[in-house]
């Protein structure tokens, strides 16, 4: 269903939802230990559904519950074939492939939307040395695997999605022989493979950190059961961020300043552009005056790319944001979504093969915009009719439910005016 967004400005308290990014390592860990833990603060996004799906599908036993979970990891991996649903979870499917492959297992990968077009040749390329049979379409997820996995030596490069790495640092203590995961060229997105690595000594995994170049990885591990509670996701703290940064006022609860996600650097990035962090008794608040341009190296911090270019859309003089070709192979190809819709705004932006510039407006006019059927699209989108001068329609907005479920709820919470619309009326 359409959305029509009256512009508003936002005032209020928010709590941040629960880091998607952690209750997948979470409840992956949690599943590979032999034992009972508890994994709290939970939200069940579509992705976060899929990975606990994923994990019972190997024979974990996960009890649901409102806002928690009780994991037993004592029955994983009894199961040696099944299917493996990913829904749209690139997450789920890169952890996972590696994981379902620790015993001998005969495994069918399936999922939805865009997740075949994601590139899994760093698993080809292994399976291929390890004469692990695989089976594949192009282009949609059809993925049939058998075999088991080994140690060794793997090389992967830095340059490629760092799921990869942390499925293969998920699965490689449980090998019967040691492993090294050899870097060949710089990291990207290296904040993720910093909560892939506090995750796993959590649970009482040991890797060596050879300055991210080498990953060193003994076998002969084991998980140990361990309480958790999910700390609030910086990735989607950034579309309340920049809402401050534009003017709107939203005092943001349960954030961890001292937290490794990546996706923190939204505020460093908002604080060059004269944006400042605030400390309130009940929270965190970003404020601004005037913004200004600046050079942004997207490549750590994919995912809040698009919601940062509105805060550049917005400021003075002219945003280079770079590194960011990645954007092209999400739910839909960002990079170009954002620019479209920047420019449909109101805005004066300009797409290039990986990276994209951005001519700062006054204000935006507002208008008719597409989701693509992806979530942080969506919600940039609903953030960006607080600043417009007419209304905002949007063409679909249950795709937030991929990772923020509550987004509506909370952004009319905060004053969003909002109603459901047919299009072309």
């Amino acid at each position: 269903m359409a959305v029509s967004i009256t512009p508003h400005s936002l005032k209020g308290q928010v709590c941040v939802p629960p880091s998607k990014s952690m209750a997948h390592r979470a409840i992956i860990c949690a599943s590979l230990a032999r034992g009972r833990s508890t994994i709290t603060n939970i939200e069940y996004s579509q992705d976060i559904k899929a990975t606990i799906a994923a994990m019972k599908a190997l024979g974990t036993m996960i009890f649901e519950y409102d806002d928690y979970l009780e994991i037993d990891g004592t029955t994983t991996f009894l199961k040696n074939q099944c299917e493996i649903n990913c829904f749209e979870s690139g997450s789920t499917l890169r952890f996972m492939v590696p994981i379902s492959l620790v015993c001998e297992a005969n495994v069918h990968f399936i999922g939805e939307g865009r997740l075949g077009k994601r590139p899994l040749d760093v698993y080809y390329d292994i399976f291929e040395k390890q004469g692990i049979s695989y089976l594949y379409r192009e282009n949609v997820l059809d993925l049939y695997v058998r075999g088991r996995l080994r140690g060794g030596v793997f090389e992967i490069p830095g340059n490629v999605s760092s799921q990869f790495i942390s499925g293969l640092l998920f699965a490689l203590p449980l090998m019967d022989e040691d492993s090294i995961i050899k870097i060949t060229s710089p990291l990207e997105s290296k904040g993720y493979i910093d909560l892939t690595l506090q995750m796993l000594n959590q649970y009482g995994i040991q890797v060596i950190n050879h300055d991210y170049q080498e990953l060193i990885i003994p076998g002969f591990q084991h998980y140990v059961a361990h309480d958790y509670r999910v700390e609030a996701d910086f990735s989607q703290a950034a579309f309340y961020l920049v809402a401050g940064a534009l003017g709107n006022d939203v005092v943001l609860t349960d954030l961890n300043l001292d937290s490794f996600q990546g996706d923190k650097e939204a505020i460093d990035i908002l604080e060059r552009m004269n944006a400042h962090l605030i400390t309130k008794e009940t929270g965190h608040q970003m404020i601004a005056s005037d913004l200004k341009a600046t050079i942004i190296d997207g490549s750590q911090c994919p995912d809040i790319i698009p919601v940062i270019a509105l805060a550049c859309a917005l400021s003075q003089g002219t945003t280079r944001i770079e590194h960011i070709a990645r954007l092209r192979i999400k739910e839909c190809d960002r990079l170009k979504a954002t620019v479209e819709v920047i420019n449909q705004l109101g805005g004066h932006a300009q797409e290039l093969e990986d990276a994209m510039v951005i001519e700062g407006v006054e204000r935006l006019k507002g208008g008719y915009v597409s989701s693509y059927n992806d979530h942080r699209m969506a919600m940039m989108e609903a953030i960006a009719s607080t600043v417009c001068e007419e209304a905002v329609v949007i063409d679909e907005e249950k795709c937030v439910k991929k990772s923020y479920p509550s987004f509506w709820q909370h952004f009319q919470m905060l004053g969003g005016l909002m109603n459901e619309c047919e299009l072309g009326k």
